[in-house]
C-alpha cells in the first residue's frame, strides 16, 4: 500500500518496512495529514496476521523527523480543547505502536527531535546511524512548552529521571553516541548498516522477548526510592532556576512533570503531562518564542535581495586584514568551516599574537568536545599570515578588521586595491562608520560592503551585512550566503550610523550613563536589565567591550542623533583612567578578584562623585523604562526609515546580537504585549527629558503591524 509521506512494505518476507518520506518537503513533520496517514497504516498493519515485526525508517538522509507542526499548534494556541485533542491523537497513535504483537524497531538517521523522538520512544527498541547529522532531542521548552506525547514519561523511563529532566528541560540534542552511552538507542552504526542492524535487533528482540520487556519498563513506575527522588529533583529545579532565573516557566514545568509522575504508572503519568502541556500552549512566552523560531526560519531562507534570479559569487579563499580579536576571530570562524584563509597584520608579533588567539580558541572546542582534534589541526591548515597586502591578490574577498578609525580604514582600501583584481570583494567590519562613505575611497564602490561580525566572533551568531548606496545586490547575496556556509545568522541593513544593531543598543548605554549622574548605582542598573531578561546589564556590558571602544563607537552614533543623545562625561574619565574595563583590570567595576563578574570599586566612586550631577533613589521600575523605552524608539524609527527589509529582522538583530530576551519575542513584540496606549503613557512621563522620549509615529502604528510569522 502507499501514501503520500508514508510508504509501506513488507521485507523479508515477514517484516513491515515503514519509509517516512513527506513530498516537496526537506523535513518530515508530524502534521494532522501525517497522523492521517499514520493511522491508515495501522489500521492495514493491525489487520494482517503475518507480521513478525516493524521498522520505521526515514527516507530522507540526514533528516529522520523534525516534530510536530508548529504552525497548526499555533493555530490552538488560543484553544486549549483544541490542543488537548491534537495532543490525544498523537498519544493514540503511539499507543497503537505499542500494543502492536510484536517487536518494534525506529531506525534513526538525522534529525530526530520532539514528536520525532516520541514517535520514536513508542517503538521497542531504537538504533541509530553515525550520520553527522544525527542528533536527538526533546527542545519544546525552547518553545515555552513542554513535550506533549509523552516526551516526559517515555524518556525517563528509558533513560533514567536524571537523565531524562536534563535534556527535557534544557532542549539540548545528543548525538548518536551519546544517546547509545544513555541506553537511548541500542547502538549507533554507519548509515549503510542501519537497516540491517535494525533487522538484527528485531531478531534478537523476538528470540529472547526482549521487546515484552522494554513495553513493561516503559508502562510500569520507575521505583524512585523516597531519598532518590527527592535528591533528582531537588538538583534539577536548582540547576533550571540557575539558567533560567525563574523567567521561563516551561523548563521547570518539564521538571515537576516528571517529579509528579514518574513512580505512577505510565496512563496516570501522561494525564499530568497532557494537562501540563495544555496550561502552556498558547501562553504568551510560547506565542513570543515559536514566534522567534518561524523569524529565524525566516532569516535561514532570506538570500539578501528582492531578485530571485541574483546568484551569489563562490568564495573560496577569504583574507582578513588585522590579527586582533576581531581578525583573529573572524579568520578563526572561515577556517573552522574549512575555507582558506589569508590573515594580515603591520609585524610579526601582531600575527603570532593573533595565531595563538586562534589556536587557543581551536582547543578549547577540542577540550569540550565541539570539535575532534584532527579537525582542529586540519583548520589550521587553512590558514596562513602575512604582512603584505600583494598577499591578498589571490583573495575572492578581503575583510578589514583593523583599527576602527575612518582615515585608517580608507587608506588600507586604497594600497589593498592596487593588488586586487577588479571582480573581488572588499568588506569592512566595522562597527559603526559609514560604508556609503568609505566606498568613495574604491573603485568598485558596487563590491563594497560592512559585514560586521560580533565580538567574541566565535559565540556570536549575528552577522550584518551593511549595504552601502551603491552595493550591489550580488555582492549582498554573496556575503549573506557566504555568513551561512560559515554558521551565522545574516542580517541584511541599509547604511547609516551605527548601522541596526549598536544604533538601537546606544541609547540603552546611554540612558545608563545618565542614570548614574543622576543617583542610581552601577549594579542596580545592571539588575534592572538582568531581571528584564538581558543576559548582563549595560555597565556590565561596557566594561566586557571596552569602554575606549563604547566611548569611541558612541560618539559616532551619538554626534549623528545628537538631537536624542544625552551627554556624559563618564566613559571619557574612565578612558583617562586607563580603567578600560575587563581587559585593562579596571573599568566601572574592578576585576582583580573576580575577573568575570567584577566587583565594586571605591576608586569608581571616586570618578563617578565628579561627573553626579544630582543624587536621588531611582526605581527600579523607572531604571527599567528609561533603559528599554529609548531603545524601543530608536527600533521603531529603524523600522520608519526601512533600515532593514522586514519587521522581524530588528526582533532578531537584537536577539542575537545583543542577547535580548527571546522570551519577550523581541523589542517590538514586547512592546506589543505590554500596548501601545500603556507604553505611550510611560513616555510620557520623561518627555521633559527631551526628543529622546518623544513617541513617533511608527510606535503609534505598531499595534496594526505584522512583526513576523
Amino acid at each position: 500500500m502507499s501514501t503520500s509521506a508514508l510508504r509501506f512494505e513488507i521485507v523479508d518476507g515477514n517484516i513491515g518496512l515503514i519509509t517516512f518520506d513527506q513530498p516537496n518537503s526537506r523535513a518530515n513533520t508530524l502534521n494532522q495529514a501525517v497522523l492521517g496517514e499514520f493511522e491508515q497504516v495501522l489500521s492495514e498493519i493491525e489487520k494482517r496476521t503475518d507480521l513478525q515485526g516493524l521498522i520505521l525508517r526515514s527516507g530522507k538522509p540526514g533528516m529522520f523527523v523534525a516534530g510536530a507542526d508548529l504552525k497548526e499548534l499555533g493555530s490552538a494556541e488560543h484553544d486549549p480543547e483544541q490542543a488537548k485533542k491534537m495532543v490525544q491523537r498523537g498519544l493514540r497513535i503511539l499507543e497503537r505502536i505499542e500494543s502492536l504483537p510484536y517487536p518494534t524497531v525506529a531506525a534513526i538517521e538525522g534529525s530526530c527531535m520532539g514528536g520525532g523522538l516520541e514517535l520514536a520512544l513508542a517503538f521497542d527498541h531504537r538504533v541509530a546511524s553515525t550520520h553527522p547529522k544525527t542528533e536527538l532531542g526533546l527542545p519544546e521548552t525552547k518553545i515555552g512548552l513542554i513535550p506533549g506525547w509523552g516526551g516526559t514519561q517515555r524518556l525517563p523511563r528509558v533513560i533514567g529521571p536524571a537523565n531524562a529532566v536534563e535534556m527535557i528541560a534544557s532542549g539540548d540534542a545528543v548525538p548518536a553516541a551519546k544517546a547509545a552511552a544513555l541506553g537511548l538507542v541500542f547502538d549507533a552504526v554507519p548509515s549503510e548498516r542501519l537497516l540491517e542492524e535494525a533487522k538484527r535487533v528485531l531478531q534478537m528482540s523476538r528470540e529472547t522477548g526482549a521487546w515484552r520487556e522494554a513495553r513493561r519498563q516503559k508502562q510500569q513506575p520507575v521505583g524512585l526510592t523516597e531519598d532518590q527522588h527527592a535528591f533528582t529533583f531537588a538538583v534539577a529545579k536548582g540547576a533550571v532556576l540557575a539558567k533560567t532565573k525563574g523567567q521561563l516557566p516551561a523548563p521547570m514545568a518539564a521538571v515537576e512533570v516528571v517529579e509528579k509522575s514518574c513512580n505512577l504508572p505510565l496512563q496516570e503519568g501522561l494525564k499530568i503531562e497532557t494537562e501540563a502541556f495544555a496550561r502552556l500552549v498558547g501562553s504568551e512566552i510560547s506565542r513570543n518564542l515559536i514566534a522567534v523560531f518561524f523569524m529565524n526560519q525566516r532569516l535561514q531562507k532570506d538570500t539578501g535581495v528582492s531578485n530571485p534570479e541574483i546568484k551569489p559569487q563562490e568564495i573560496r579563499r577569504v583574507g582578513v586584514l588585522g590579527a586582533g580579536i576581531m581578525g583573529s576571530g573572524i579568520a578563526g570562524a572561515f577556517i573552522r568551516r574549512g575555507i582558506p584563509c589569508s590573515m594580515l597584520d603591520v609585524n610579526d608579533a601582531a600575527l603570532a599574537k593573533g595565531v595563538a588567539a586562534i589556536q587557543k580558541l581551536l582547543q578549547g572546542r577540542v577540550e569540550a568536545g565541539r570539535m575532534k582534534p584532527e579537525e582542529a589541526v586540519a583548520a589550521l591548515g587553512n590558514l596562513c599570515t602575512t604582512l603584505s597586502l600583494a598577499a591578498m591578490s589571490d583573495r575572492d574577498l578581503v575583510i578589514e578588521a583593523v583599527v576602527e578609525n575612518e582615515a585608517v580604514k580608507v587608506e588600507t582600501f586604497q594600497k589593498l586595491q592596487q593588488h586586487l583584481p577588479a571582480d573581488r570583494i572588499i568588506a569592512s567590519n566595522t562597527s559603526t562608520i559609514s560604508i556609503t562613505r568609505m566606498a568613495k575611497a574604491v573603485n568598485n564602490p558596487e563590491r563594497f560592503a560592512g559585514m560586521h561580525f560580533f565580538n567574541p566572533v566565535d559565540r556570536m551568531p549575528l552577522v550584518e551585512v551593511i549595504r552601502g548606496e551603491k552595493t550591489s545586490d550580488e555582492t549582498t547575496a554573496t556575503l549573506v550566503a557566504l555568513a551561512k556556509k560559515i554558521g551565522k545568522t545574516p542580517i541584511v541593513v541599509k547604511d547609516c550610523p551605527g548601522f541596526l544593531v549598536n544604533r538601537i543598543l546606544f541609547p540603552y548605554i546611554n540612558e545608563a550613563l545618565v542614570l548614574l549622574e543622576e543617583g542610581a548605582s552601577p549594579r542596580a542598573i545592571d539588575k534592572a536589565a538582568t531581571t528584564f531578561g538581558m543576559p548582563m546589564g549595560p555597565i556590565t556590558l561596557n566594561d566586557v567591550v571596552g569602554n575606549d571602544t563604547a566611548l569611541y563607537a558612541g560618539k559616532v552614533v551619538n554626534t549623528a542623533f545628537a538631537d536624542r543623545a544625552a551627554t556624559s562625561r563618564i566613559l571619557e574619565e574612565l578612558v583617562k583612567e586607563g580603567r578600560l574595563g575587563q581587559k585593562s583590570g579596571a573599568g566601572f567595576y574592578s576585576y582583580a578578584k573576580d575577573p568575570k563578574r567584577g566587583t565594586d570599586d571605591p576608586a569608581f566612586e571616586a570618578i563617578l562623585a565628579r561627573c553626579r550631577k544630582q543624587q536621588r533613589d531611582i526605581s527600579a521600575e523607572e531604571i527599567t523604562d528609561r533603559l528599554f523605552l529609548p531603545m524601543l524608539l530608536e527600533a521603531t524609527r529603524c523600522l520608519a526609515e526601512g533600515i532593514v527589509r522586514d519587521p522581524s529582522d530588528i526582533e532578531m538583530g537584537l536577539i542575537l546580537g545583543i542577547g535580548f530576551p527571546a522570551w519577550r519575542g523581541g523589542i517590538l513584540h514586547w512592546a506589543r504585549s505590554v500596548g501601545v496606549e500603556e507604553i505611550l503613557r510611560r513616555l510620557k512621563k520623561y518627555e521633559h527629558l527631551g526628543p529622546r522620549f518623544h513617541p513617533t509615529d511608527a510606535l503609534r502604528q505598531l499595534g496594526t503591524m505584522k512583526l513576523g510569522s
